[in-house]
């Protein structure tokens, strides 16, 4: 059986003329998919109830269903949701102040394997179709009633290693004709896959690049990301300037902080050069417990940290810490229910 949100509406319409239903039924629905955030068929109140049970037999409203939430005392809340064979993804609704950011995964488990992260502790098991992507999202807007102001695929996964799927939901988010949100309200983040990040290039779509750096050099970066799909740092950042320059967007540089691998002032000043080189900007992420044998770096080394890299000229930003008291981590709540 299909989902629903594979159909365009071109297709909606087609198939609900031959049910024997005007065209106007095709916007109806379409409305109540792409702007009133319906949770279900039965959610469409203009709509018969007949005409919702055909469509229910016909297709599916969606390809997922949360099946556990946990709510951290900050307002950030993660989703752990089964796919229809059973495997489990996770996505997080952040709020700050008047802004909701959504964070969706793009994979079923991660081939990276960065060793401080549960996300790729069983490695990858598949891909997310098109349909489950847009379905994390339907199942946020379900939740909040509303569309988020950004959305951040730094879920579970490589999303460039999904590289297709990823886009087509990226182009069902933002064409005017479903949900019409903002490109630059989007970050794609990645672990430095050279190649999707080249091919997003030449899209010279104004998409936000995040890049997973962790570490200021490849001997540091070996201990944290094993080497099967690993590239050199040097690699990476000479396709982040070809990002940067062919989108018209700086990229960031995300370095998840781990106390005693990466963290000496040493460190904070070869970061530091290499993101005033490249034109990037670098957001500090104290580490977040996952069960591994990695700890947080000390809050006085933090700031060291981020003040040799202000002061060296580089935008710098510390990530503060969302749901840390709930398996807030990425792909810790489906660990634990692996």
């Amino acid at each position: 059986m299909k989902i629903i949100t594979e159909l365009t509406l071109a297709e909606l319409t087609a198939e609900l003329k031959a049910m024997g239903e005007p065209s106007f039924r095709a916007k109806q629905i379409h409305e109540w998919i792409y702007r009133k955030n319906a949770a279900s068929w039965d959610a469409m109140s203009n709509i018969s109830k007949d005409l919702r049970q055909k469509c229910a037999e016909k297709w599916k409203f969606t390809s997922v269903e949360e099946c556990e939430s946990v709510k951290s005392s900050d307002g950030t809340e993660k989703l752990l949701l089964k796919l229809h064979d059973g495997e489990l993804i996770e996505m997080v609704i952040i709020p700050a102040e008047k802004r909701i950011t959504f964070c969706l995964s793009t994979q079923v488990g991660c081939p990276v394997g960065c060793l401080f992260c549960a996300s790729g502790r069983n490695g990858l098991t598949r891909n997310l179709a098109m349909h489950e992507i847009i379905g994390e999202f339907q199942t946020g807007c379900a939740k909040t009633g509303r569309l988020p102001d950004n959305i951040v695929f730094m879920g579970i996964g490589e999303g460039l290693l999904n590289y297709e799927n990823l886009l087509s939901a990226i182009e069902r988010l933002t064409e005017n004709e479903y949900f019409g949100m903002g490109v630059r309200r989007i970050t794609v983040s990645t672990s430095g896959f050279v190649p999707g990040m080249l091919k997003l290039a030449e899209r010279q779509q104004e998409l936000n690049l995040a890049i997973s750096l962790h570490a200021p050099n490849d001997e540091i970066r070996s201990k944290i990301i094993p080497g099967k799909i690993s590239y050199p740092i040097s690699e990476i950042m000479e396709a982040a300037d070809v990002y940067r320059e062919k989108c018209n967007r700086m990229v960031t540089l995300e370095y998840t902080l781990l106390d005693g691998i990466n963290d000496s002032p040493d460190a904070a000043s070869a970061l530091a050069e290499i993101a005033r080189k490249h034109h990037a900007k670098v957001n500090l992420i104290p580490y977040n417990d996952t069960g591994s044998d990695f700890k947080r770096p000390s809050d006085k080394k933090i700031n060291k940290f981020e003040q040799i890299i202000d002061r060296a000229g580089v935008a710098v930003s510390v990530r503060r810490e969302r749901g840390s008291d709930r398996a807030g981590a990425c792909g810790q709540l489906r660990h634990q229910r692996s």
